[in-house]
């Protein structure tokens, strides 16, 4: 089975804090965002929230993705998020089917 990495902008419920990770398994890290299993940036800011991804099946490319998104401003990232999710819906429920 090949591997896959996943780039991903997360966001809590009012939108305001964005967060960019870069992950092998989106569906197990965003419920950890959910649940706020790891004491960080995100769960003290409520990360609850994912907004947009991309898959990669190299994760050098992925994590020159992710560093070439944190480093853009955050209206470049709202640009980026709202091309694919107009609405900021959570997509979580979209990737666990």
């Amino acid at each position: 089975m090949k591997k896959q990495y996943f780039v991903y902008i997360a966001t809590n419920t009012t939108n305001r804090v964005l967060y960019t990770g870069v992950t092998n398994n989106l569906i197990k890290r965003n419920f950890q965002h959910k649940k706020q299993f790891i004491s960080s940036f995100t769960s003290k800011y409520k990360i609850n929230k994912l907004v947009y991804y991309e898959i990669f099946d190299d994760i050098n490319e992925a994590i020159k993705r992710e560093k070439q998104i944190k480093g853009g401003s955050r209206k470049k990232k709202i640009d980026l998020i709202r091309n694919l999710n107009p609405g900021f819906i959570d997509l979580y429920e979209e990737i666990i089917k």
